[in-house]
């Protein structure tokens, strides 16, 4: 029989009825339903032996897929498939489908959140009180000020919308012509990064990790940002140097940065790496931008039809 093997935690949560439509068609489903990400070993022997994987953030590279002689498709629960090597599926034949659009608004509602975050030092404030302390920080407030946008996809588009209702100004950075008729729709200007870096207050990533992006965001970036500036990172770590952010923020060449993914996941390394870390003009969140219900749900349910569609 051929099997569909499932990673993605939110998958077991949310995926019971669609689980069922797979195996009406005949699958067998191998769904992690640990509650923990799948040892890299366990995940390794099970691909080997797949039909389709719906996978997360587990790696199919070149080595493993060359052994995947049953795979013929494999479906991102969710967008970026930085981990997933694309050029060796199209030589093997493996069909790769991706969830667009399904979990954007939960990504675009965390980065205003950590906007909000940053420029009131809510989490740090927070901490202080859990510790007994009682100090008044002067924040101020998004209305008004100007956000740059890097990657204005569907994302990318959800941040603006929020972003027009609060009253900011909105400037975007994309490799494609935006049409006028879309910039309009979300009062947006398009323009270029580096206007973005010398005039935002709120800079917000939304671009996909790949050779030219990598970096994107290192030490002569944060020279032509304002002191005030607010950095946002909820797309891919690598995006932005984290060792040249780290230095930025202790320097205060910015006001503050809030990151939901890094480099290595848990950020782990050098001890400059604790220390930005323990920053309180930090925040990092563990790769949660996407961990709405609705949003799951709304994968779950792409992810089972991609799959079958693929697998036809």
């Amino acid at each position: 029989m051929s099997t569909i093997l499932v990673t993605p935690r939110g998958y077991a949560k949310y995926g019971q009825e669609a689980a069922k439509k797979l195996e009406s068609l005949g699958y067998e489903m191998d769904i992690n339903d640990t509650g923990k990400p799948v040892p890299r070993e366990v995940f390794i022997e099970k691909a080997k032996e797949a039909t389709g994987i719906i996978v997360g953030v587990d790696e199919l590279d070149e080595d493993l897929l060359r052994q995947c002689k049953n795979l013929k498709a494999i479906v991102k629960f969710g967008v970026g498939t930085d981990n997933i090597d694309l050029k060796v599926c199209e030589e093997l034949r493996i069909k790769v489908g991706r969830c667009l659009g399904t979990n954007s608004n939960a990504v675009a509602e965390l980065t205003v959140g950590m906007m909000f975050a940053c420029a009131r030092d809510l989490v740090a404030n927070a901490i202080t009180v859990k510790n007994g302390g009682w100090i008044k920080p002067t924040g101020f407030e998004l209305k008004g000020k100007k956000l740059g946008i890097a990657g204005f996809g569907n994302i990318g588009k959800n941040v603006a919308r929020m972003a027009k209702g609060i009253g900011m100004e909105i400037l975007v950075y994309d490799v494609f012509d935006i049409p006028q008729n879309v910039l309009e729709e979300y009062s947006a200007v398009q323009t270029t990064m580096d206007q973005i870096l010398k005039e935002c207050d709120f800079i917000t990533l939304h671009v996909p990790l790949t050779d030219e992006t990598k970096n994107m965001i290192s030490t002569k970036e944060f020279d032509k940002m304002k002191p005030n500036a607010i950095l946002i990172n909820a797309a891919r770590g690598g995006i932005v140097d984290e060792k040249a952010l780290y230095e930025a923020l202790k320097e205060h060449k910015i006001h503050s940065s809030a990151s939901d993914v890094f480099t290595s996941e848990p950020p782990q390394g050098e001890d400059w790496v604790q220390e930005l870390l323990k920053m309180d003009n930090f925040i990092q969140t563990a790769h949660i931008a996407s961990r709405s219900k609705e949003a799951e749900i709304n994968t779950v349910n792409e992810a089972t039809y991609q799959i079958t569609e693929l697998l036809k």
